[in-house]
């Protein structure tokens, strides 16, 4: 299918809170007539100015969109809001962009697919003032026929999606993946600022002169998943028998300043454990043993 045939797809957007908004905007914005549909009325009055047709109920709104698009809060809701339109779903493609977890989404694919329609699942990793931007990601997981059918209006939500997985679960992993990396990073931060903060010297300053070798610390992530992947741990440098002595430090040196020690004590206490079971000459990534237990 050519990209100008695309571009007559009908979209339907239900839910319009600050996400649905931005997404039925960037719709309306790519050419695509839109339909869009709120539990709570009169929230589409700008959207319709702007050339969105609102539809008096959910069954009329799936009807009129071959692409349903459905953005709230819960999965949970997103099947109760459809189940009034089940009749109606067969022949469609249902992208699903609601949070929750990998066994929520799944069960709400199982229910789509029920019904005769084709499921994708996306995980947006920006906030709504990012929808459409050339660098905005959307991770995509379900069916790859739908997926490729609506790639190019897909793309009007963020230049930098892409399908990860048949399975829609997939999606919500990553973009866990990616929110407990950053959380992890931002906490570490955050807590070597008020480190810093106890005498005097500003985050500012601190990233002025220290700004290249955090952030190189990023540059070490594909080696670390590479051991992960293989199971191979041990390292010629590096190795946690070394962090040990650092992370200690830090422990003590937060206490001396009144600074919380909880963080980098937990860090301390996942390295010493490993040590103490014969880990010694491992490198970091070994510790997602503690982590991948029940």
């Amino acid at each position: 299918m050519t990209d100008a045939a695309e571009n007559t797809h009908t979209v339907t957007v239900i839910g319009l809170g600050e996400m649905g908004h931005a997404l039925a905007g960037a719709f309306l914005d790519g050419g695509h007539p839109t339909t869009v549909w709120n539990r709570t009325a009169g929230k589409a009055g700008d959207l319709a100015a702007r050339g969105a047709r609102s539809a008096p109920d959910v069954r009329e709104a799936v009807a009129a969109g071959r692409l349903v698009v459905v953005s709230v809060k819960g999965n949970d809701t997103v099947q109760r809001l459809l189940e009034p339109a089940a009749g109606t779903l067969g022949g469609r493609t249902v992208l699903n962009l609601t949070d929750g977890t990998s066994a929520e989404v799944r069960a709400v694919a199982d229910w789509v697919t029920a019904q005769g329609a084709e499921y994708l699942h996306g995980q947006i990793m920006t906030i709504a003032p990012g929808i459409g931007h050339a660098d905005s990601v959307v991770f995509y997981g379900g069916s790859e026929p739908a997926y490729d059918r609506h790639r190019t209006t897909l793309r009007l939500l963020g230049g930098r999606g892409r399908l990860v997985a048949a399975d829609p679960g997939v999606p919500v992993l990553y973009g866990m993946a990616v929110h407990g990396t950053m959380w992890g990073t931002l906490n570490g931060f955050l807590h070597a600022a008020a480190l810093l903060a106890s005498e005097g010297i500003e985050a500012e300053r601190f990233l002025d002169g220290a700004g290249a070798s955090v952030s190189a610390l990023l540059s070490f992530l594909p080696s670390i998943a590479a051991e992960v992947d293989r199971g191979e741990h041990a390292a010629p440098y590096g190795a946690l028998r070394h962090h040990l002595p650092s992370v200690e430090d830090l422990v003590r040196e937060s206490r001396a300043r009144g600074v919380d020690a909880e963080l980098p004590g937990f860090t301390r206490d996942l390295v010493a454990a490993a040590i103490e079971g014969g880990y010694a000459d491992d490198s970091y990534s070994r510790l997602v043993d503690h982590f991948g237990k029940p």
